[in-house]
């Protein structure tokens, strides 16, 4: 175990750095640069800062049973490989560990080289053994095609300033049948929030389609799954028409 946690740990120093190494090459789950965001149009949207690496404490997002509920409306079982996009301080990654089991994996991406080195540690400390890391820029998730049986995007939706490169980068890791699970709070986004109706569009205007939205307990906001578009779906980055 220490091994691999060394390894990764390395790994993501290697990838940050911008280090060619045999060992960085070998990150499955890191994909080669999508599409850039020059090819898309702008969202004409406000983006909400990152100003957190968590949105709450982690007791009282147990206490409203937050990554449970997330885990049961979106069926994620063990054995499957989930994509914590935008992993921030891995309040979900450590607990998805868990659901997925020594069979599946959690792969934590975020664009925050500060966040994922303290999330490296942390999973040291747990010692969890099925968690893999990804850096990826604002436009582009980078996460490997097919890897994903499953991803969520927790309270960060808001947060991404080139929304429809970011999804159209994000479907090719989907595996058929795949399920995207976004969680937010249905505030402006100048509030970190994302009303439901703009969430909506936005996903479709890259093909995404809307299957299931549930208000979740507590405070933590609404929880919109999604289906991926498959690649002959997905509209050609010019074609997107942006939401108003």
């Amino acid at each position: 175990m220490k091994t691999r946690i060394c390894c990764a740990t390395l790994a993501v120093i290697f990838v940050l750095g911008g280090v060619t190494d045999a060992r960085a090459k070998d990150l499955s789950y890191l994909a080669p640069p999508g599409a850039p965001a020059s090819a898309f149009p702008r969202a004409g949207r406000p983006v909400a800062e990152i100003v957190s690496p968590s949105r709450s404490t982690e007791e009282k997002r147990d206490a409203n049973n937050e990554s449970r509920q997330l885990a049961r409306l979106l069926g994620l079982t063990s054995g499957m490989t989930v994509g914590d996009v935008g992993a921030g301080s891995g309040y979900h990654t450590v607990r998805l560990s868990r659901v997925v089991g020594p069979t599946g994996a959690v792969i934590a991406q975020d664009v925050s080289p500060q966040y994922l080195t303290q999330l490296v540690k942390r999973t040291e400390r747990l010692e969890l053994q099925n968690v893999r890391f990804a850096l990826g820029e604002p436009h582009d998730p980078r996460l490997a095609r097919g890897s994903l049986d499953g991803a969520i995007l927790v309270h960060m939706y808001h947060e991404i300033a080139e929304p429809y490169a970011f999804l159209y980068n994000l479907a090719p890791a989907l595996r058929p049948g795949a399920r995207v699970g976004i969680v937010d709070l249905d505030k402006p986004i100048a509030q970190h929030g994302t009303p439901p109706d703009l969430l909506r569009c936005e996903l479709a205007a890259v093909g995404y389609r809307q299957i299931a939205f549930h208000n979740l307990s507590g405070d933590a906001g609404y929880l919109a799954i999604f289906s991926a578009p498959k690649e002959a779906d997905r509209p050609q980055p010019r074609a997107i028409v942006p939401c108003k």
